[in-house]
């Protein structure tokens, strides 16, 4: 395990951040808007999503940089921009953190299908790679690998970024199957920990997808697969549809309640994805410290 990463957990469970689209929409981020982008245009209005999570008690917040990787900014025509967004991006969480909190970059899938053979692995590790540099020269802590569904995806992204020598955090998105422990490509959390450590992560875990009480089962599972520090960042329960736009129902006392559990089933990171706000950090800080 990264000593980083080894230092950062020594203390017991540490507190990440939530959601960053939910934020930068409330700020007048258009549904279908490249956010990405945003770091070079209203740089100003990331930071504030930044220094909200950080206020709130985020030990590690992310970045804007979830989609900054030339094959998903080339739909938007700014594939020659992607070193920039992603360096920028981890800038500005940077700033936003001024110390208080580790800058963790946030490295999202490339949104093309290895297994359909729209891109070949090459090509993906170059764009993954291109990524993980530019977060290193923005002086990043350590790369996030999140909301993967495919783990050979996820092992080139996880091999790209271990090349700059920061730590790796790899995060599946186990939504599939009865029981929602599959990735939509099929993979338990048991193959999923057994691939991503072979390619060199040093933390494991599960992102987005659903609701957090289904997180704790999943946790125990990565957990027992592994004697690295999990990594999990919940949705606030299921989404529903409100007058067209995406709601989610669960406050962030519902959500902190299952805290305990997941410490319990050896979570060592702990903060929420799709619907989740400062709020619920203040929550997961107050239950953990209690």
């Amino acid at each position: 395990m990264h000593e980083m990463i080894r230092q950062l957990t020594a203390g017991g469970p540490v507190v990440t951040d939530g959601a960053w689209g939910t934020q930068l929409q409330q700020r007048g981020l258009e549904v279908g808007a490249c956010p990405d982008a945003w770091n070079l245009s209203n740089a100003d209005k990331v930071e504030e999503v930044a220094r909200a999570y950080v206020e709130a008690g985020s030990q590690v917040v992310l970045t804007n940089t979830f989609g900054a990787n030339r094959l998903i900014l080339a739909r938007h025509g700014l594939a020659d921009r992607a070193a920039e967004i992603s360096r920028v991006g981890v800038e500005i969480s940077r700033r936003a953190a001024g110390g208080r909190a580790k800058v963790f970059a946030s490295m999202g899938p490339s949104g093309v299908m290895l297994m359909m053979g729209e891109v070949g692995e090459d090509e993906l590790q170059d764009a993954f790679g291109e990524q993980a540099r530019a977060m290193a020269d923005g002086g990043a802590d350590a790369i996030v690998i999140e909301t993967m569904s495919d783990p050979t995806e996820a092992s080139v992204a996880v091999t790209a970024a271990r090349q700059t020598g920061l730590p790796v955090v790899a995060s599946m998105t186990f939504d599939s199957g009865a029981d929602k422990d599959r990735t939509m490509m099929g993979t338990t959390p048991e193959q999923a920990v057994e691939e991503l450590t072979a390619a060199g992560a040093d933390c494991l875990g599960s992102n987005c997808g659903q609701g957090i009480e289904g997180f704790v089962a999943i946790c125990r599972r990565l957990h027992a697969a592994t004697d690295r520090p999990i990594w999990i960042k919940a949705n606030a329960g299921l989404p529903e549809i409100v007058d067209g736009r995406t709601v989610y129902a669960q406050t962030p006392e519902q959500f902190a309640e299952y805290v305990p559990a997941l410490v319990e089933a050896g979570a060592s990171f702990i903060g929420g994805c799709c619907g989740t706000t400062p709020e619920f950090v203040r929550e997961i800080k107050e239950k953990l410290r209690r």
